[in-house]
């Protein structure tokens, strides 16, 4: 008997799973930052450049007149403060990401992306491979000039099915669309929230560069085309080649697939032309308006509500669908005013300038390019710590452009 119950008790440590590190909230890691830059603005000296009137009217960094000066210690409550500060200054930032997720939570609800990917797949049923680059290029420009790449949490769902129905595995569906969103996203065009937020900040014209940027998202983009060619070719040949041959599970997205297919209605085509123009109208006004977060959070707005009227959705529906659309976005914008928040710390507590004065005195004997290079690698690995894009804009470009004009 004892030992029967030493043999469940046993059993039962067995069964328990291994507690393992996991990462923790971004959340967490943010406000971490915060307290440690609050800590730092206590014992590191504190110090300014000044400035003058840039172009633009901003004020930047003179280089050569660096100084450390006397100032009181920031308190708890200008910790406390500085959140609320943050989300005020990045406000119209967020206000165009709750407008982004709205946007795209109205073009699932209408089956507009389905529709418009199952016409590809019919027009090249015949060459199916052909299917890759035709849903990858548009993908990735999308995402190049938005730098939505939640968009992916949309893409996936639809596109498994469709790869599945064309003879290819999950993988190969999951592949195309992380890997061209993911070019698109870090090679981005016009991508407001991140190239438009770091070019401001640094004081550049809005969106320069688009030229330089366009030749490596191309090289970029057509090697990953290239990278899943190859993998969905291998599977072309021979199916039980794929990774995820044999594990039982695509049945159930053939399944959904099925019940979701329909015909597109004169409605349907009406909207798929208005989205089109409306998306032309976004990109001209990016390059030719200057627009900005507040532009495109209310054009976003209003094609939304004519979306959604186009395509018979009562006000009710499409105001849920706004709803739906800013719990999608809710992480992202409170990252980005946590992320703002460290940046009015860094600049209440005076040790910004001090930061700057210090990298820069230590990279000051390395060839420029050489500079980039070792930033580029500290932003990669910054990365891993802080997922939104505007969110490590707004905490490393203040510092990056400092070492440059310094």
């Amino acid at each position: 008997m004892e030992k029967a119950l030493r043999n469940e008790v046993n059993q039962d440590v067995k069964l328990k799973p291994e507690k393992k590190w996991k990462l923790p909230h971004v959340y967490v890691i943010l406000f971490s930052l915060l307290l440690m830059v609050y800590i730092a603005t206590l014992l590191v000296p504190k110090g300014q450049f000044e400035r003058e009137e840039g172009p633009t009217g901003a004020l930047l960094i003179v280089p050569g007149t660096f100084q450390y000066i006397e100032s009181a210690n920031l308190t708890l409550f200008d910790l406390i403060f500085a959140i609320p500060t943050g989300m005020v200054q990045a406000g119209e930032i967020i206000f165009g990401g709750f407008m982004i997720g709205a946007l795209f939570v109205i073009i699932e609800r209408t089956g507009l992306l389905s529709l418009i990917i199952q016409l590809i797949i019919r027009i090249f049923s015949e060459n199916r491979i052909l299917v890759i680059p035709v849903l990858m290029i548009p993908m990735a420009l999308f995402t190049a000039f938005t730098g939505v790449m939640e968009l992916a949490l949309i893409y996936v769902p639809i596109m498994i099915p469709l790869i599945l129905k064309m003879g290819y595995d999950r993988l190969t569906a999951t592949a195309m669309v992380l890997v061209s969103t993911g070019a698109g996203f870090s090679v981005a065009l016009t991508a407001p929230a991140t190239v438009g937020l770091a070019q401001t900040l640094a004081e550049l014209p809005l969106y320069s560069g688009i030229q330089f940027r366009s030749v490596i998202l191309a090289t970029v983009l057509l090697i990953g085309i290239w990278y899943v060619w190859r993998y969905a070719r291998k599977i072309e040949k021979n199916p039980s080649l794929g990774l995820l041959y044999g594990d039982g599970i695509d049945h159930q997205y053939m399944d959904e697939e099925e019940k979701e297919v329909r015909k597109a209605t004169k409605k349907d085509l009406l909207a798929i032309v208005f989205l089109i123009v409306g998306m032309g109208v976004m990109i001209y006004g990016l390059l030719n308006w200057g627009w900005y977060f507040i532009q495109i959070g209310g054009w976003y707005a209003l094609m939304s509500i004519v979306l959604g009227l186009i395509c018979g959705l009562n006000s009710s529906a499409i105001a849920e669908s706004f709803n739906e659309g800013f719990k999608k976005m809710i992480v992202a914008v409170v990252v980005i005013g946590l992320s703002r928040s460290i940046s009015v710390i860094l600049q209440e507590g005076n040790i910004l300038d001090t930061i700057v004065h210090g990298v820069s005195e230590v990279l000051s004997g390395m060839p420029t390019a050489l500079t980039a290079v070792g930033m580029m690698v500290v932003q990669g690995l910054f990365n891993f710590f802080v997922g939104s894009g505007s969110g490590q804009a707004m905490i490393t470009m203040p510092i990056m452009n400092g070492l440059f004009i310094y």
